[in-house]
């Protein structure tokens, strides 16, 4: 496929804000700013839309075999048939971060949490240890100057529990030993998550975070608009593991799914009701790479601006289609 004819999907830093971006725009629960509502897209310059997606059926496990005529395209309501390509993804492994969530408000369930990650971690022995590193963030301390006024927060970056060989005694040993305290800081913990993706990355891989929380920020110095164009520019899919209250639904866990959404990734409740459970985690990132296929096809209009993205199923009802959930059109000045 010639240069000028790939589609491109990219999300630039603040400091290269030049470049194609967009945000869409929809609902989240976060607590940290007024922009928690925004979610970004990417962005199209040429003529061809590609995308990355997979599919779960009815008991939300991947679904392994696809053709063409399983699925219809909705771009911006505009229903696409008709594929230039159809074809298995490249890319054959990962890079796996797991982000645990260490705030007070999640003290009553860190321990569990912890248990969880160390069994996500022995389930699946398939997964190289060099790919895998754990991340943990939570608390603040602020530092005054002697007029009183607040010059620095500390305990904003996340640690790094282990980069590679998370599998061993010392970097169990690490995690354990993990307290709760202080405040949530999400959207830093997301930005830092992407760019360690980034600095890890190897051609034909596909960075996961795996984020334990419960979607709460209150203290973050970004926004979630920052967190998600960073995440997205990493090409990171997010799969959440909601660890709040496990009686009732809360705006937390509302974000933790629009997260996962936006991202192509999924979202795990661990609520007594629910089935799912942190250890079948990993085998569920496992089994999505296997079953992910990659789709292109002709812009259906060239309108400038934000074209909106779903794939629905066209045989099997119970099919449910997982990819990024939309695009922004600018034609190319070349």
């Amino acid at each position: 496929m010639a240069d000028d004819a790939k589609w491109t999907a990219m999300l630039w830093s603040c400091q290269t804000r030049w470049a194609v971006l967009a945000l869409a725009l929809i609902t989240c629960g976060a607590t940290a700013d007024d922009n928690t509502s925004e979610l970004p897209t990417y962005s199209s310059t040429v003529s061809e839309v590609r995308v990355t997606f997979f599919a779960t059926d009815e008991t939300n496990h991947a679904v392994a075999t696809l053709t063409k005529t399983d699925f219809a395209v909705v771009d911006n309501e505009q229903v696409v048939r008709n594929f230039r390509s159809f074809a298995h993804s490249e890319e054959t492994s990962l890079e796996i971060v797991i982000l645990v969530d260490t705030s007070q408000s999640v003290e009553s369930r860190l321990q569990l949490t912890k248990g969880d990650v160390t069994r996500l971690l022995e389930r699946e022995r398939s997964v190289p240890e060099d790919v895998i590193s754990i991340l943990s963030f939570g608390g603040t301390s602020a530092t005054p100057t002697k007029d009183g006024l607040v010059t620095q927060f500390a305990g904003l970056r996340p640690a790094v529990l282990c980069s590679g060989g998370c599998q061993t005694s010392d970097s169990i040993t690490k995690l354990t030993a993990v307290r709760s305290t202080g405040t949530t800081p999400l959207f830093d913990a997301l930005i830092f998550g992407a760019d360690f993706t980034l600095h890890h990355r190897r051609a034909g891989v596909r960075p996961v975070l795996i984020l334990f929380s419960d979607g709460n920020d209150n203290i973050s110095l970004h926004s979630s608009r920052d967190a998600l164009r960073e995440v997205t520019a990493a090409g990171a899919l997010i799969y959440s593991i909601d660890i709040g209250n496990p009686k009732k639904q809360t705006s937390g866990s509302a974000y933790l799914q629009q997260l996962s959404e936006a991202t192509g990734g999924r979202y795990f409740s661990l609520r007594p009701s629910r089935q799912e459970n942190a250890s079948t985690v990993l085998s569920a990132v496992l089994d999505d790479l296997r079953a992910s296929y990659v789709v292109t096809y002709d812009l259906p209009s060239h309108r400038v601006g934000f074209h909106s993205l779903r794939l629905l199923p066209t045989n099997n009802l119970n099919f449910t289609f997982h990819s990024r959930n939309g695009y922004f059109y600018e034609p190319s000045l070349r």
